[in-house]
């Protein structure tokens, strides 16, 4: 029979065995996350160039981050590119969701084929979109080989419509996602209020417009949270399409950041911009977090 101290130790080994095994997890995130965050926001305050520079200058980072042209067309950019990007989105992922929801053959088939494009990162969606526009070998090249030479397609050269390629490769590769959170939330709507709904006597457009969408209002808000944090942070999938051009075209604040960090040795004024970028985030996620806390009993 095992000693009483010999039992408490083991108790108490298999109490803290789960704090042991997430203790190295933790504190790397802790450091390479929140350590670095802050730093990023301390080098906003100095005079960093090519190398971190301890020299406090304040806020004059943010006049000049704010007073230069590269940063406002950042700014536009974004706004164009976010809002198409949550709306043709949520209607694409609404649409399909509802298509599924209704019980049709194939669906299991289907699913996968939607929520494919996810699986990708970023990158290799926007070189295969890149290759697909592209006026030398993608889709232009190819009607012009079938015999249509009238047929033209180059927005990814054309100042005025190269963002909307960014568009394009974005809602193609997430709208699966958004589809599977509002099939999700159909799934969990109860039948027994659409029967009665229906006895009633409304209609499939009533049906959907006053019960079904108004019980979608937490899938709405969570596609709304994710594809905003997915569209401030496209770095990856701007860089591999467009590379920001033509010219300042689809430059966004996360390639800005990169560019007046690492290539243009204005460390202070990337600093600044991340930190718009950490703040705009916080301002849509800190409200949704609290929301989601405070309904939970």
């Amino acid at each position: 029979m095992a000693a009483p101290a010999e039992v408490d130790f083991r108790t108490r080994l298999q109490d803290s065995l789960p704090r042991l095994v997430l203790a190295p997890s933790f504190a790397a995130t802790l450091l390479f996350v929140y350590g670095f965050i802050l730093f990023t926001v301390y080098l906003s305050f100095t005079g960093s160039k090519m190398l971190p520079n301890f020299t406090w200058v304040g806020l004059e980072n943010y006049r000049k981050l704010w007073a230069l042209d590269a940063w406002w067309i950042a700014i536009s950019n974004i706004a164009v590119f976010a809002t198409l990007y949550i709306v043709i989105c949520t209607a694409i992922g609404l649409t399909l969701a509802i298509f599924l929801d209704q019980k049709i053959r194939g669906e299991g088939l289907l699913r996968p084929i939607y929520l494919y494009p996810m699986a990708l990162s970023f990158i290799v969606t926007g070189t295969a979109w890149k290759w697909f526009l592209d006026p030398g070998i993608g889709l232009e090249h190819t009607m012009h080989l079938w015999g249509w030479e009238s047929f033209s397609f180059t927005w990814i050269k054309d100042r005025n419509m190269a963002i909307y390629t960014i568009v394009l490769a974005a809602v193609w590769q997430t709208s699966g996602f958004v589809m599977a959170m509002f099939l999700a939330g159909l799934r969990g709507i109860d039948n027994e209020i659409l029967k009665a709904a229906q006895i009633d006597g409304a209609s499939n457009w009533q049906l959907y417009r006053r019960i079904v969408i108004p019980m979608l209002r937490p899938a709405f808000l969570s596609a709304f949270v994710i594809l905003f944090h997915l569209a401030i942070k496209s770095y990856d999938l701007v860089i591999a399409l467009t590379g920001g051009g033509p010219g300042r075209a689809t430059e966004l604040p996360a390639t800005f950041m990169y560019s007046y960090t690492f290539t243009r040795n204005s460390m202070g004024i990337g600093a600044s911009s991340a930190v718009i970028m950490l703040m705009t985030i916080a301002a849509i996620m800190v409200p949704y977090l609290y929301a989601e806390l405070k309904e939970k009993p």
